[in-house]
């Protein structure tokens, strides 16, 4: 079988490092790394119950307090074991590990961190949904590249503004890697004869406008006025206040729902609510939010808590959670304008709003 013309992984790395003369190779060959754990995670979770299985880990649970699947824990060794020993990385934090993962004395160190949570829906592994794994990239703070010590919490805690890379494996009907380096969103298929992703997908955009929204509306009796208002007018239609008739969909597998809206346009809202009112939001700022987007915003999206941008927030803990949505950018720029509006009124869902033939 012939070679492809597409571009492999390596060869896109290559080209965007030749834009730096300068640059030493170690974020290609960090790449390079997470792709092969994105690998070695796609074929475990393509095996499903035939291999590592998707049931719980014997009752464990990760330091969020959530029960862990089995092949929560063996993404995040593939991700440590594939990441350690390189010589790029001061250290890793994950979703899985409550406190930072040192890099063990016999391997080099380096002047990267990188962050990742290693199977984003796991959740859905035994209904077979599509899921996927997260990363970010940053860099070391100086001093901890000069010293050598070891990494703490508060070296990771930097703003989204600050990600070197960042993107997302998805594992469904097939395999796909998609990526930003800072220089627009691309997209890789995994092409299994070869072992290799090739560039499918060079120049991916977000559409301004959509007509199609993504949210968990088992929660709506604890949603904000704002995100109540929102989701009310685009259920309303194009009789309503938007003209235009809206789908919805929800997945609850984050990095699938990303993918859709990166592939299609549309707005995902994980908003705050008063389900929890000690929690400022569900998701992950580090793990999730950050990463997601960062790719959106390369992508000409937007990506904010309902009240400002995602990537501005300072973030205050390793496992800090955050309001998260994202999205078509004139859908998530209206959805933070009724926010500043601070909307009070307590708009009922037109779905059930009574009805008669006299009624205005």
């Amino acid at each position: 079988m012939p070679l492809s013309k597409r571009s492999t992984l390596t060869q896109y790395l290559i080209e965007q490092r030749r834009r730096f003369p300068g640059a030493s190779g170690d974020l290609n060959a960090l790449i390079l790394d997470v792709s092969i754990a994105c690998k070695a995670i796609a074929r475990q979770v393509a095996f499903g119950e035939l291999r590592a299985g998707t049931g719980n880990a014997g009752g464990a649970t990760n330091v969020q307090g959530e029960v862990q699947k089995h092949l929560d824990v063996v993404s995040n060794e593939l991700f440590v074991r594939q990441a350690e020993w390189s010589g790029y990385l001061a250290g890793m934090a994950s979703e899985e590990m409550e406190a930072p993962y040192q890099i063990p004395g016999e391997y080099p160190r380096g002047k990267y961190l990188l962050v990742f949570d290693p199977l984003d829906g796991s959740s859905n592994l035994d209904v077979d949904v599509t899921v996927g794994s997260i990363f970010s990239i940053l860099r070391a703070p100086e001093e901890v590249i000069a010293s050598g010590r070891d990494v703490i919490e508060a070296d990771f805690l930097q703003p989204g503004t600050q990600q070197v890379a960042a993107g997302y494996a998805l594992y469904g009907p097939s395999t796909m890697l998609v990526l930003s380096v800072g220089n627009g969103v691309v997209g890789f298929t995994l092409d299994h004869n070869l072992g290799e992703f090739k560039l499918t997908h060079p120049e991916l955009r977000v559409p301004e406008d959509a007509q199609e929204f993504a949210i968990n509306s088992s929660n709506s009796r604890f949603w904000e006025p704002p995100v109540k208002r929102y989701v009310d007018e685009c259920l309303a239609g194009r009789t309503g206040p938007r003209g235009k008739d809206f789908n919805m969909r929800w997945i609850a597998s984050m990095v699938a729902e990303a993918h859709r809206i990166l592939m299609r346009g549309g707005v995902f809202l994980y908003p705050r609510d008063s389900k929890d009112p000690g929690k400022a939001g569900r998701l992950r700022l580090l793990y999730e939010a950050n990463p997601i987007g960062f790719v959106m915003e390369q992508a000409g999206a937007r990506a904010s808590t309902g009240r400002q941008s995602v990537l501005g927030v300072p973030p205050s803990a390793l496992h800090q959670r955050i309001a998260l949505i994202f999205g078509s950018k004139n859908e998530v720029e209206r959805i933070e304008r009724y926010h500043q509006d601070g909307a009070t009124r307590d708009t009922p869902n037109p779905l059930f709003v009574e009805r008669g033939l006299f009624r205005d």
